[in-house]
């Protein structure tokens, strides 16, 4: 980890370092979507002991998650000496995540939105979230953008947003979402918007690895 962090990233250390998937790979096997055969479960104490390390030895700020459930959360924090100050995971208001928010704020984790307008583009998002009819017409009433209105909502629930644009003009715009709020009709519109996970992660099933099914892999948190 000190010859990554020193050598390929060339820094001192990192701000922030997660565990991106709550699985494991054979050594060596970078290919994504992976291989059924390289997957492997993941061994939760000696990796996050290993985590914990990596900070005590200043090669990160913080260490966290990505993609944690509520119970596999809790399998974590039963034995961790250092708790994961994040858990990044998609969310937007298409995938609100609202018991995992509440029980992430209840143990003191933050948690980071992936996807917050939606990943149109990818292979797993869809163009949904910025042609969504609930808020097209909030950010008409308020002369905002679609994604002004999404990116202010996700703020309000106290997410920490990861976005970013190749756009000047949007990048000035994802930061012009601090000095507005949404009204408390306008955030009851989007409460009621129907929900479904885009990004499944079925990609990471196979009968021999360590989740043969989404419901598996999510702890049926769909």
């Amino acid at each position: 980890m000190k010859l990554f962090v020193n050598r390929n990233l060339k820094i001192e250390c990192l701000d922030l370092y997660l565990i991106h998937w709550p699985l494991s790979m054979k050594p060596g096997a970078y290919e994504y979507p992976p291989k059924a055969e390289d997957l492997l479960p993941m061994d939760y104490k000696s990796v996050w002991a290993a985590m914990e390390e990596c900070q005590r030895l200043g090669l990160t700020k913080s260490i966290g998650v990505s993609n944690f459930s509520c119970k596999k959360l809790d399998h974590l924090l039963a034995f961790a000496t250092i708790p994961p100050a994040v858990n990044q995971v998609e969310l937007n208001p298409y995938w609100q995540q609202k018991k995992l928010i509440d029980h992430c704020k209840a143990n003191g984790i933050t948690v980071a939105a992936f996807s917050p307008l939606g990943a149109a583009g990818t292979s797993w998002g869809s163009s949904r979230v910025l042609e969504s009819e609930v808020l097209k017409e909030i950010a008409e009433a308020k002369g905002k953008t679609v994604a002004q209105v999404c990116l202010r909502w996700e703020y309000e629930q106290g997410i920490g947003i990861v976005v970013k644009s190749y756009n000047k003009e949007r990048i000035k715009q994802n930061l012009e979402i601090f000095d507005w709020a949404l009204s408390d009709e306008d955030s009851k519109k989007i409460g009621e918007i129907p929900q479904s996970r885009r990004h499944s992660g079925e990609e990471f099933l196979s009968l021999n690895g360590p989740f043969k099914t989404i419901e598996e892999l999510w702890d049926g948190e769909l």
